[in-house]
C-alpha cells in the first residue's frame, strides 16, 4: 500500500504494485488549476507532500532538470492576484524560490503582457539553457538553469506573426524540443500556428507543418496555421517526432520536415496529448478524445494507446484503469514518462485522478483523486 497525503481530503486507497529494482527514486510534480502536488515513490511506495504549493495558483508547466550536480524543479505559477511567474526548487521540491525581478516578462517595445508560462524546457546538450514557451505564444531563453530569461525575437518577430490565431485555450507555446546532436536546432508549436523550426539557434524560423491538415481553414493545408496540440521526439532516432494535432496523429522522420499520417487503428485521432518512450525507439502515447466537439476520453473508456513500431499500429492499454464509463479529458501537458527502465508513465486528467505505469503502460494503478483539474504531469527518477 502506497501512502497518500493531498490536502483537501483526496481519496486515500492508493495501490500501487512497481516492479523497480533496488530503492530507485522518482519525483513526480502534477500541476493543477490550484496548486502544485509532488509525490516521491521509492521501491515500491508512494507518498506526497502534506498539501499543495503554490496554492490556489494554475500550475501550466514544470521542468525536472537533472543534467546538473542537483536536480532543480522549476514551475510556472498563475495567480489571479499577482499575475504568472517562475519559481526553482533545489531540494526536490520542499522549498521554492521566486527571482527578486520576473524571470519572464515582455519588453516594453513589444506591447504585449505575459498571460502564462506554457512550457518549460531544459535544453538538451546546453547544461545551464532553459527554455520558456508562453502566452502570447513567444520562445525565451535561459542561460542561468531557469532564473532569468530573455525573449527571442527573431520568432516573436517572425512575418508570419500578425496571422496567429489563438486557439480556444489561448495563443500557447506549448511545445520546445532540443536536440543533443546540435544545440542550435530548436523546434517549437503553437495553437494555432502549427510547428515552427530554427537551425540556427533562433536566429530564423520556418513553418515546419507540411503534411499536417487543418480541418477547420477554407484551405486544409496551410503551411502554417494548423492547430498542433503536442510533438515529441523518438527516443532512439532524433529526427523522429510524433504529432498529435486537431484530428489527426502524425510522424516525421526528417525532424519535422515532412509529416505522414499514422492515426489508422487509434478509436479517434482527435486528442491532446502525446509521449515518447524514453529509451525504446518507435514507442510513443496517446490519450485519444472522442471528439473537439466532445471533450471526453474515445468511445467514454479511459485508454492510453501506445505504439511500437513507430505508428503502423497501435495497442489499448487500459489494465488497472476504470472500465465504466469515464470523463476524464488528458490534457496536452498531462501525459508523460519518467526515465527509469522499465520505464514509468503517467497521466493526469481534469476529473483529479493521476495514474501511473511502472511497465512501460502495459498496467496501471490510480495515485490519486479528487485533485484539482491536472493541467501538467512530469516525473523523473531522481536517486
Amino acid at each position: 500500500m502506497a501512502g497518500c497525503r493531498l490536502a483537501g481530503g483526496c481519496d486515500k486507497d492508493v495501490t500501487a504494485q512497481w516492479r523497480w529494482t533496488g530503492m530507485t527514486e522518482v519525483l513526480l510534480a502534477v500541476g493543477t488549476r490550484k496548486g502544485l502536488f509532488i509525490g516521491r515513490g521509492r521501491g515500491g511506495t508512494w507518498e506526497f507532500d502534506e498539501s499543495p504549493y503554490f496554492n490556489a495558483q494554475a500550475i501550466y508547466a514544470v521542468a525536472i532538470d537533472t543534467r546538473g550536480d542537483s536536480t532543480r524543479l522549476l514551475a510556472s505559477g498563475d495567480s489571479a492576484h499577482w499575475g504568472p511567474s517562475v519559481f526553482h526548487s533545489d531540494d526536490l521540491g520542499r522549498t521554492w524560490t521566486e527571482p527578486a525581478k520576473p524571470a519572464v516578462k515582455f519588453p516594453q517595445d513589444t506591447e504585449a503582457s505575459l498571460e502564462r508560462v506554457w512550457q518549460l524546457h531544459p535544453a538538451a546538450g546546453e547544461p545551464d539553457v532553459v527554455y520558456a514557451g508562453t502566452e502570447p505564444a513567444a520562445l525565451y531563453r535561459s542561460e542561468d538553469r531557469g532564473e532569468s530569461f530573455e525573449l527571442v525575437r527573431p520568432l516573436w518577430e517572425h512575418p508570419t506573426r500578425s496571422q496567429w490565431v489563438p486557439g480556444g485555450g489561448g495563443e500557447g507555446m506549448h511545445t520546445v524540443l532540443t536536440d543533443e546532436r546540435d544545440p542550435r536546432a530548436v523546434t517549437v508549436a503553437v495553437s494555432t500556428a502549427g510547428v515552427f523550426r530554427t537551425t540556427d539557434g533562433g536566429g530564423s524560423w520556418a513553418p515546419s507543418n507540411s503534411g499536417v491538415s487543418a480541418v477547420f481553414l477554407p484551405d486544409p493545408n496551410p503551411e502554417f496555421g494548423q492547430c498542433v496540440h503536442k510533438v515529441a521526439r523518438d527516443a532512439a532516432n532524433p529526427d523522429r517526432l510524433y504529432l498529435q494535432n486537431h484530428w489527426g496523429v502524425y510522424r516525421s522522420d526528417d525532424a519535422g520536415a515532412h509529416w505522414t499520417d499514422i492515426g489508422a487503428g487509434l478509436p479517434s485521432t482527435f486528442g491532446f496529448a502525446v509521449a515518447a518512450h524514453p529509451h525504446r525507439g518507435d514507442t510513443a502515447y496517446v490519450f485519444p478524445i472522442n471528439a473537439d466537439a466532445d471533450r471526453v476520453p474515445a468511445d467514454r473508456r479511459c485508454r492510453v494507446y501506445r505504439t511500437s513500431d513507430a505508428g503502423k499500429s497501435w495497442e489499448p492499454l487500459s489494465a488497472g484503469l476504470p472500465q465504466e464509463d469515464h470523463y476524464g479529458t488528458v490534457l496536452r501537458d498531462a501525459l508523460c514518462t519518467d526515465d527509469a527502465d522499465p520505464a514509468g508513465v503517467y497521466f493526469g486528467n481534469r476529473n483529479g485522478e493521476v495514474f501511473a505505469s511502472a511497465d512501460d503502460g502495459d498496467s496501471w494503478r490510480q495515485l490519486a483523486s479528487h485533485l484539482p483539474d491536472v493541467l501538467c504531469v512530469r516525473a523523473a527518477v531522481v536517486g
